[in-house]
């Protein structure tokens, strides 16, 4: 086998991995492009994810050989490959993208781009301009994000000359879509094409009040809920979903016309074309109607058509259905969504505007309970695609299915009606081993596919033939088991519904939103009501004075109307909410009707069930949606359940791009925050006497607790950390009762059709401050011409600037970097923006999670052609991941840098990962923890990654043999003591590690770990 990874090697030692550990923070950042191979396809790029780090693998005829791992920035979500010997990586956290040389595997250069980059393409004259998706902010992008300016594209691309990307400052195009994910570029650069990621699909929805409630389609009673003390519940009134129909006219899910209603256009404009070659790149066309959340993109290369990877949104219809109603045949079956949520498609994009979509899972009757052959025809979260050099074949890795659907692409061209039309089929599929396949390249050369698993941090190899897994191996991954357990109930559709299509991560995409609404109430006249144990919020301070709840308030004289307090099953349309940073805010839904509250009968007392605030059991009540909305036969088993909770509960939010990276304010979000902290806006309490801001606490936003604000129902206080992330709609009727006065016009165009409030029926932070309930101070700053000129406009401006900003769980700093090289040590950009570095990270900032400061700050770099790594364990110390060298100073530091070729990379990481991250890597194992070992020192890590894993047996084997040198020969001797030449190591330094990595003894020797 020589120096190579065999196919049946990589199953084995896959197997021997060791407790991962416990100090990483959970992103789940979704995989865009994960893999890449050089251009003359003898080295694999792969995107090590939860490890920060690009993985570098030669290529050959019996497998892969891990030949470095190369560290980069928090979260790598995609690769490309400029030339044999550079490649460019995009890192979705640190805002950046790390260009590596391969021949000394090091990083030369970082770029600071826009907030949440997502992938990268080379194109135009001679393939040199690099494309980078990007959301429309962040503290690396110049000029004003406009927040809360109307009309405003928020997806960038930003474009740099590949040949001296630092020479210059990139062009920065914003396209008219909401943020972007995927990039895809014809054959000879000419053109790229850019796919907006959660690109909507022209629903929107109007406040409550302003239209009636359409009715369930049998107008069934409401629910009987005589066995209640707190007596029979009204159906609440909520607010109406609206499709666009034509001009100005818009339907209701009865097909019923209303005209004027919406003060906005939604064009729908899901991927733009580019020409590559002009100066400066321009958009010449746009495709419409493409998809709701579009994944990817692949072009092929025989006809040009492009493949956009999508699923597309069915939340216009609504209800979930239980077993008696779905089942139903008496006639009255009430049209649902359960199992129909978003529809997975491959669509066809030609010409420069012609859009032709393809069902992927046409063989589903959603109407039915599917069958298990319906359930294994069916592929899921279409992500990454690749196309056969002749164009025939389009291979699709289904990231909810675990598989590699194989598409013949003629088929797939033809009317779905045609009998040779493309159809579902099992046999049509490849099996993988490992789960949540979000990459996948063809090595025709090789007959072999590459396929990204993010669930395991794996790379499977693929006989496409044979259509069969022949190989699989793992890279290191610091994910602990719970994290490992518990992912797959997320995205699994063949394991959590009946029909293999639904997950609930179609709708919550990779733990996050889809950035839609969907009415999911149960029109069963049966349906259960629950009584609301929530605790809630108080009038006078902390725990004192009556509830803010409209029964009470309604004795007190502030409210005429009690509203609903327990929960109706017809709660009407609410948009999805992240599953990410759930760990500390209580009850879950917008009404917080999951909870860990009992809901038994009786008269509430306001203080809440003691259970309520705990999210374990709160996310434990979602398990029977996995029957009445994903349509599955049964509910998870409760170990199963545990175990997603137990995984759920460690997402994270990122850290909040507006706010600056020094933690300071500009003046405007200054005052707005003095104004939100102390000055009663509603009668009763300021802002925050709702929307408790406790870093200390962890509560950003909210502290779990209800109330009610003059609604029909009442409501969980939501948290504010992700309030940037839903700009872009602007346009509503005036609404009754408040002060939003009518603004926007039906022609004027907008990205989003949903915005702020449970139902997104707000259309921004300014609006929703208009609210009856609140009261602003006069000033005389007010601008006639700007946030609808009214008393109170400019603190309302200033309180929504604030809101953008909110502080989180992380600090703004948290995956920033910068690399210093022997050039730019006297750019005043880069050593200020190290010394900020520096400074954040002995800045405290204490949250339930973390007790310590704003980051750890790690240092990585080549010194004298080998990789090293430091970390600043306090202030101007910098511990080495040797034992045997001594801590270095900030400028004793900076000083290796000024030799040409010992670049030094400084990145902010989430805090308590500083010492994995930066010098002790893991131990024995390719999923071990932190050993107390410093990487510098690990016996039998030969290749020197900082680990002795599978990568390392064959690169001693290949050193025995003669064939090549490892990287750190010295590491070799795991059986003895101390040394490096081939005659202090031997057949039996080789059986030891195989041994160690399967758990088995005896254990490694310390001889070599000096």
């Amino acid at each position: 086998m020589g120096r190579w990874i065999s196919l049946a090697l990589c199953l084995a030692l896959a197997a021997g991995t060791a407790a991962a550990q416990s100090n990483y923070t959970l992103f789940e950042s979704g995989p865009v492009r994960p893999l890449a191979l050089s251009p003359d396809g003898t080295k694999l790029f792969a995107c090590n994810i939860p490890d920060g780090r690009l993985e570098i693998f030669s290529v050959a005829s019996n497998g892969l050989a891990l030949i470095g791992s190369v560290p980069v920035g928090l979260e790598p979500v995609a690769v490309a490959a400029r030339t044999n010997g550079e490649v460019w990586v995009v890192n979705h956290v640190s805002d950046s993208i790390s260009i590596v040389d391969v021949a000394t595997q090091r990083v030369t250069q970082t770029l600071l781009v826009g907030d949440e980059p997502r992938d990268i393409v080379f194109a135009g004259t001679g393939h040199n301009r690099a494309f980078i998706t990007a959301a429309h902010r962040g503290q690396n992008r110049p000029g004003d994000p406009q927040l809360t300016s109307s009309g405003v594209g928020r997806s960038d691309v930003w474009v740099f000359d590949a040949t001296n990307p630092g020479g210059s400052s990139p062009t920065i195009l914003s396209l008219f879509g909401d943020t972007p994910r995927a990039l895809a570029a014809s054959p000879d650069g000419s053109i790229v094409y850019v796919a907006v990621f959660h690109s909507g699909d022209q629903t929107t929805i109007v406040p409550a009040g302003q239209i009636a409630t359409p009715p369930p389609a049998f107008n069934v009673p409401d629910p009987n809920q005589t066995s209640n003390p707190v007596g029979q519940l009204p159906t609440p009134q909520v607010g109406v979903m609206l499709k666009y129909q034509s001009g100005t006219t818009w339907v209701d899910v009865t097909g019923t016309g209303h005209t004027g209603m919406v003060q906005f256009n939604l064009p729908d404009h899901d991927v733009f074309m580019l020409d590559a070659t002009a100066s400066p790149p321009a958009q010449t066309s746009v495709f419409d109607h493409v998809g709701t959340i579009l994944f990817n993109m692949a072009v092929n290369p025989i006809s040009g058509v492009v493949y956009v990877s999508n699923t597309d949104a069915n939340n216009f219809d609504r209800f979930e259905a239980s077993d008696a109603r779905f089942n139903a045949t008496d006639g009255t079956k009430e049209p649902n969504v359960r199992g129909e949520l978003h529809h997975a498609q491959i669509s066809i994009l030609s010409g420069s505007t012609t859009v032709t979509p393809r069902r992927l899972n046409k063989q589903i009757d959603y109407t039915v309970t599917a069958s298990a052959a319906v359930n294994a025809a069916s592929l899921a979260i279409p992500t990454d695609m690749a196309v056969k050099s002749d164009g025939s074949t389009l291979y699709v890795a289904a990231f909810g299915s675990g598989e590699i659907g194989v598409i013949d692409t003629a088929a797939l061209a033809l009317p779905p009606t045609d009998p040779n039309s493309f159809q579902p089929n099992a046999a049509n599929h490849i099996h993988l081993s490992a789960g949540g396949p979000g990459g996948v390249i063809l090595d025709e050369p090789h007959n072999r596919l590459y396929v990204y698993t993010r669930f395991d941090d794996g790379i499977s190899l693929v006989d496409p033939t044979a259509k069969v897994e022949v190989g699989h191996l793992t890279v290191h991954n610091p994910e602990t088991p719970d994290i490992l357990n518990g992912r797959h109930f997320l995205y699994d559709a063949h394991l959590t519904s009946s029909n293999g299509e639904a997950s609930c991560a179609v709708c919550h995409v990779f733990a996050d939103f889809d950035s839609l609404a969907w009415d999911l109430g149960n029109p069963d006249p049966n349906a259960p009501l629950a009584s609301n144990f929530n605790p809630f919020v108080k009038i006078l301070s902390g725990t004192t004075g009556a509830a803010i709840a409209g029964p009470t308030l309604v004795s007190l004289g502030l409210q005429t109307v009690p509203g609903n307090l327990d929960f109706h099953p017809l709660k009407g349309p609410m948009t999805t909410q992240t599953l990410r940073g759930m760990k500390h805010n209580g009850p879950m839904h917008w009404r917080g009707d999951r909870s860990g509250g009992n809901f038994t009968n009786g008269v509430p007392n306001f203080d809440g069930d003691p259970n309520a605030l705990d999210p374990n059991q709160a996310f434990g009540k979602f398990n029977p949606a996995f029957q009445s909305l994903l349509g599955n036969a049964t509910q998870l088993a409760p170990a199963d359940m545990t175990a997603y909770t137990n995984f759920i509960l460690r997402v994270t939010m990122p850290p909040n791009p507006i706010r600056n990276l020094d933690q300071t304010l500009t003046a405007s979000q200054t005052t707005g925050q003095t104004f939100y902290l102390n000055t009663t806006s509603d009668t009763i309490k300021a802002c925050a006497g709702c929307h408790t801001l406790n870093q200390a606490g962890s509560a950003f936003g909210t502290g779990g607790l209800s109330t009610f604000e003059g609604l029909s129902q009442h409501f969980k206080v939501p948290q504010l950390r992700n309030a940037y992330e839903k700009v872009g709609m602007y346009g509503m009727e005036a609404v009754p009762g408040t002060n939003i006065p009518a603004h926007g016009s039906p022609s004027t165009d907008q990205i989003r059709g949903f915005g702020y409030l449970n139902d997104g029926s707000i259309d921004n932070v300014i609006s929703f401050l208009n609210g009856g309930v609140f009261t602003f101070p006069s000033d005389p700053n007010n601008d006639p011409s700007a946030n609808y000129g009214n008393s109170g406009a400019a603190m309302r401006q200033n309180v929504t600037n604030f809101v953008m900003a909110f502080p989180s769980d992380l600090a703004p700093i948290v995956g920033q970097q910068i690399t210093l090289t022997s050039t730019n040590g006297s750019d005043p950009n880069v050593t200020n923006r190290i010394t900020l570095l520096e400074q954040r990270a002995v800045t405290a900032y204490h949250t339930l999670d973390n007790p310590g400061n704003e980051c750890d700050l790690v240092v990585k770099g080549t010194i004298s052609g080998v990789t090293r790594g430091w970390w600043m364990s306090a202030s101007n110390t910098f511990t080495p991941d040797s034992s045997s060298d001594s801590t270095q100073t900030d400028a004793s530091l900076r000083a290796l840098a000024s030799t040409p070729g010992q670049e030094l990379t400084f990145t902010c990481v989430p805090p308590g990962s500083g010492q994995r991250m930066g010098i002790d890597r893991g131990g024995v194992g390719d999923g071990s923890q932190p050993d107390g070992i410093r990487d510098a020192n690990q016996c039998g890590d030969v290749t020197a990654d900082g680990i002795a894993g599978a990568a390392d047996v064959t690169a001693e084997r290949a050193a025995l043999a003669a064939i090549s040198t490892p990287k750190a020969p010295g590491k070799c001797n795991v059986a003895g003591g101390a040394g490096s030449t081939p005659p202090t190591y031997d057949i039996v330094d080789l059986v030891v590690l195989r041994r160690a990595l399967a758990n088995l003894g005896p254990g490694l020797s310390t001889g070599c770990n000096g």
